[in-house]
């Protein structure tokens, strides 16, 4: 047991890795900005609609092939996941306290910048905007790291030489979700400290969601219960990506770095994904 929890953490904590590249340098680049969010948003996409999604119809239907019953079960699901992901977003206050910045840009020395009030007010709506989107974004991830976590502590479990590489596809997956938080955490806080570590808690929701399904929720969350929660993450990313991490990546004004971006999210995803 105790090997199957530490494979599942080592599997969870290659999230920081991604955190750790996107706290690196500057952090102010339009381009890095764009990148990071671009990559993040065809990481969920296509792990919504290639994995999370088809699996859970496959576990509405009884564990076999995909029936009308369960595929419109996990699309009743996909979507009412949207609709409670969509109610949170609206009651997230879309301004903070003007406190939490103070209009400083990392490089700046800890000088203010001349800057004419305008910009200054748009800075500090972009960066109230990324708070939010990196928050619920770790929100998101996190959700989605939990059956995953519980998933490969069952398969470590079973056969400790088969989850080799079932972790390794996972860590690797997981950089990239690191960065997800990161990136947009770090732009909007300035601080590297705070990005990395919330960030780092999206990956530790493995280990904790190994912990909780064997002790609590393994009796409870099985059939048709597991599938549509499978299904009801896929809808959260899914809007996640879109209403958040997209927009956001587009007001850098690198829209074809967003683009590259977010294809090279999806290919990474699919190369860890046949690995897996």
């Amino acid at each position: 047991m105790l090997v199957a929890f530490l494979a599942t953490l080592v599997a969870g904590a290659a999230t920081s890795i991604g955190a750790a590249l996107g706290v690196m340098g500057r952090g102010t680049s339009p381009r890095l900005l764009a990148g990071g969010l671009g990559l993040s948003a065809g990481v969920m996409l296509y792990i919504s609609f290639v994995e999370l999604l088809p699996e859970g119809a496959q576990v509405l239907s009884g564990g076999g092939p995909a029936d009308p019953r369960g595929t419109a079960l996990a699309v009743l699901s996909f979507f009412v996941g949207i609709t409670v992901i969509a109610v949170i977003d609206r009651l997230v206050p879309t301004a903070v306290s003007p406190h939490e910045f103070t209009g400083r840009m990392t490089g700046s020395g800890g000088h203010d910048e001349v800057r004419a009030p305008e910009e200054r007010a748009a800075d500090l709506a972009l960066r109230a905007r990324l708070l939010r989107t990196g928050t619920i974004t770790a929100i998101a991830l996190a959700l989605h790291n939990v059956p995953e976590g519980f998933a490969t502590f069952v398969a470590a479990l079973q056969a400790p030489e088969i989850a080799i590489p079932v972790v390794a596809a996972i860590a690797l997956h997981n950089i990239p979700e690191g960065l997800a938080v990161a990136v947009p955490i770090r732009r909007a806080t300035g601080s590297r400290t705070k990005a990395f570590w919330l960030a780092t808690m999206t990956g530790l929701a493995e280990p904790v969601g190994a912990v909780i399904g064997f002790l609590l929720l393994a009796p409870l969350l099985s059939g048709d219960a597991m599938g549509a929660i499978l299904a009801a993450v896929a809808g959260v990313m899914v809007f996640v990506s879109l209403d958040e991490l997209l927009p956001a990546a587009e007001e850098t004004g690198e829209h074809h770095t967003v683009i590259y971006s977010l294809i090279a999210g999806m290919a990474v995803m699919a190369l860890t994904l046949l690995v897996l």
